[in-house]
């Protein structure tokens, strides 16, 4: 159950544009400080936070503390997780025909 609260969460984390953007943000820049992502969004600093609390609680989002500052980098394993679950398996039968017709075309070529 653990694993479907945890694709749950990932996937409300990804539902909002601006969840979306602050993760572009921090691909883009990672080791941001929240005053460097607040820059690029038209909303409050606490809208931000917010943000950026649920990505965290999603593991899209890690945290270090330097000095009074918290760095904000981007953890794309969630991601690649999903990608490999639900993405990759609907691919592999096309790479396999493309691999096929490449064989049949190039057997083609040499008869």
């Amino acid at each position: 159950m653990a694993e479907r609260d945890d694709t749950d969460l990932l996937f409300k984390a990804l539902a909002d544009p601006s969840r979306r953007k602050l993760l572009d943000l921090l691909h883009a820049r990672d080791g941001s400080t929240l005053n460097e992502l607040c820059e690029h969004l038209a909303m409050t600093r606490q809208g931000v936070t917010q943000h950026l609390e649920l990505l965290e609680a999603a593991n899209l989002v890690a945290t270090v503390r330097r000095g009074r500052e918290k760095l904000h980098f981007l953890n794309p394993v969630p991601l690649q997780e999903i990608y490999e679950r639900s993405i990759a398996k609907f691919e592999k039968p096309r790479l396999k025909a493309v691999a096929n017709l490449k064989k049949r075309l190039e057997n083609k070529k040499d008869a």
